[in-house]
């Protein structure tokens, strides 16, 4: 119980244990031959003294028969030693002097044990105390326990690839002030989306920063100087730098990569992988000749392609490691390595989708802002349809806007940038958490054991 109510151990359980005194009677309540386990936790609840079984299922308690379930479940997998039992299962090693203090006052011990060889801990990935942004990476799995955190980077860079595409003060303003509302709890039937407002109000700040630098304040009203460049008057500058950003973008996701390969496997699996040291060289390499050639540099140029001749070759001989060998293990490793190369090309102007789409909502918005204010000029019917145009117009580019950009940002942060930082996929841990009953519980529902 003392585990139980911790919350921050997970415990072995045996699969293919027997169905306890309280699961047969729970099974029965639910009319379902349902295995108890951890989909129950959120509607169990323990007892703080031993229940009367007969009397919970008579007063149809599924709670507290799911709660006594769980623990007889966890005690079948405790091994026997005479007087002794022990339960092996995984703790953070941040509460490990929390829980031994919980079983030291019931008479129990802590004893920490050697990781079992071939078998990977869970994942914890730590949410942060006020902002988290580990939704973002528990949705495309769960890492390695071995890998990197890249809940913090990998949301900064969603924002700001969101705030490009959507770049405009006004616009900004208002994700901002849902965020605010949403940190808030309001409204209430959005409550279960609350943990999601960092991502709201990381988009609308960089959003906002975007609109600063482009001059837009819903729309080109004018209202705003022009601090880097206005998108429809420059748009392949703006081109240009989505690349060169998603180039940057690319060679962190490249190396941090690379530090996963070699906490994994060691450095021998790494230096030879295409998302390991290997393929860092290479896209290293590719990038200083391709900077070389653009400033007619011959001296990086040089340089740069020998780092990715050196890369690829260390990616093809990896490849051909994985093979068979042989002719068929050439053929393999020749279409893999074109697809490294076509994938390393096609990612990184992938990310000319920022523009594109920022150029979008430069254009939807000046397309507002244009009607606007030819109908303002029209009467007292032209400012009111004008009126109306523009608080419908807006809200129809809004929506529009922030839901593409929000499915481009997370294509991208997917697709080009977590497939270089994981190969393996982890397990999540999963503490087991029953709380204690409602007082009402513990008086009016739970009974000693009867007799016999």
């Amino acid at each position: 119980m003392r585990i139980a109510t911790a919350g921050c151990v997970e415990l072995d359980r045996t699969e293919d244990a027997a169905p306890g005194a309280a699961a047969l009677r729970l099974q029965r309540l639910r009319g379902r031959a349902a295995p108890v386990g951890p989909q129950g936790a959120d509607s169990a609840a323990l007892a703080l003294d031993v229940p009367d079984l007969d009397l919970l299922e008579q007063r149809r308690n599924v709670a507290l028969l799911a709660g006594e379930a769980q623990l007889e479940e966890r005690a079948e997998g405790a091994v026997r030693r005479g007087d002794l039992a022990a339960l092996a299962g995984w703790c953070p090693a941040t509460e490990v002097a929390r829980v031994a203090d919980r079983l030291a006052a019931a008479g129990g011990a802590l004893v920490r044990l050697p990781a079992p060889r071939g078998t990977d801990p869970p994942t914890l990935l730590r949410p942060g105390r006020h902002v988290s942004f580990t939704p973002l990476v528990t949705t495309y799995g769960t890492p390695a326990y071995a890998d990197l955190d890249p809940s913090w980077p990998a949301g900064l860079a969603y924002v700001a690839m969101f705030g490009i595409m959507f770049g405009d003060v006004g616009h900004g303003a208002l994700l901002l002030s849902g965020a605010l509302v949403l940190r808030l709890g309001r409204p209430r039937r959005f409550a279960r989306l609350r943990r999601l407002w960092p991502f709201l109000a990381g988009a609308g700040a960089a959003s906002m920063l975007a609109g600063a630098a482009y001059g837009e304040f819903f729309g080109p009203t004018g209202l705003l100087p022009v601090l880097w460049l206005s998108p429809l008057e420059a748009p392949a500058r703006l081109l240009a730098a989505a690349v060169l950003f998603g180039a940057g973008l690319l060679a962190l996701a490249h190396a941090a990569g690379a530090v996963n390969r070699v906490r994994e496997g060691g450095w021998a699996r790494a230096l030879y992988a295409a998302s390991g040291c290997a393929g860092l060289l290479f896209y290293l390499g590719l990038a200083l000749a391709a900077a070389g050639l653009l400033l007619r540099l011959p001296t990086p140029t040089v340089i740069g392609a020998g780092c990715a001749v050196t890369g690829l070759a260390l990616v093809s001989f990896g490849l051909f490691r994985a093979t068979a060998g042989g002719g068929a293990g050439c053929a393999e490793t020749a279409v893999r390595l074109f697809d490294v190369v076509v994938r390393t090309g096609t990612n990184t102007l992938s990310f000319a989708r920022l523009a594109a789409f920022g150029l979008t909502h430069a254009a939807l918005a000046d397309l507002v802002w244009r009607g606007t204010t030819g109908l303002a000029g029209h009467g007292v019917a032209g400012v009111a349809g004008a009126v109306l145009l523009f608080a419908g117009g807006t809200a129809l580019s809004f929506g529009l806007e922030a839901l593409v950009a929000g499915v481009q940002a997370l294509r991208l942060e997917f697709y080009e940038l977590f497939s270089r930082l994981f190969e393996a996929e982890g397990r999540p841990f999963c503490p087991w958490h029953v709380p204690p009953a409602e007082p009402a519980d513990r008086t009016a529902k739970v009974a000693p054991c009867s007799p016999g």
